[in-house]
């Protein structure tokens, strides 16, 4: 397995995973039970895990009241989004093997 199919093993599992926890938590939150904390959902996200938890968000009506939520989320994968154009665009070569 080279280095781009691991990159792109580990983005899909996390965005699964922060998909998921945002189903999770508002499952949680209909029946007043714990709560998966609000900085769990957003180290989700900046971990990789943006686009699912952006997915999450909405197909699950989740945290969509919250602004920080609203545009944090969508913040996290424009950075995101920016780095890698940068880096690919660079002049520094990476090694990938």
């Amino acid at each position: 397995m080279n280095a781009v199919s691991l990159i792109l093993a580990y983005l899909i599992a996390i965005n699964f995973i922060s998909f998921a926890t945002m189903g999770v938590d508002k499952a949680r939150a209909r029946k007043r039970l714990w709560r998966v904390p609000e900085s769990t959902l957003f180290v989700l996200a900046l971990i990789g895990g943006s686009v699912g938890s952006i997915a999450g968000m909405y197909l699950f009506q989740h945290k969509t009241r919250h602004w920080y939520f609203v545009y944090g989320m969508p913040a996290i994968l424009f950075l995101q989004i920016l780095i890698v154009i940068i880096l690919a665009t660079s002049p520094i070569e990476f090694l990938v093997m």
